[in-house]
């Protein structure tokens, strides 16, 4: 059965800290790229950043560059984190983990399987 499950969401002030996590298993998850979006309500999901499948490459959306970090543990399961510093009242969304097959995977449609996603909100 093929999971994958966020956590670490949770309320937090603008400038501060907090870190997610992606448990995936069910699949050889340590071949997929592995990625981050979010949504907002209203909004479309919006692509966070990705990471490679051996970890080498990573890649942002430009509202989280330099602020957002993607890392990933295949030791056992793959778990994949996303790091989040100096964070903002618009980073406010529920936070979605996935992962694909594709190369530069940066549309929500080069992913073939979705985490139920986790809350982020930060306040002001």
């Amino acid at each position: 059965q093929v999971q994958l499950v966020e956590s670490g969401g949770g309320l937090v002030q603008a400038g501060g800290s907090l870190k997610l996590s992606c448990a995936a298993s069910g699949r050889p998850f340590s071949n997929y790229g592995m990625g981050w979006f979010r949504q907002a309500p209203g909004k479309e999901r919006e692509f966070v950043g990705t990471i490679s499948w051996n970890g080498a490459t990573t890649y942002y959306g430009d509202s989280v560059k330099g602020r957002f970090t993607i890392s990933r543990d295949d030791a056992r399961n793959t778990v994949v984190y996303l790091q989040m510093t100096s964070l903002k009242p618009e980073d406010t969304a529920v936070y979605y983990c996935a992962a694909s097959w594709r190369p530069n995977p940066v549309r929500a449609s080069d992913y073939a399987y979705w985490g139920q996603g986790t809350q982020v909100t930060v306040s002001s």
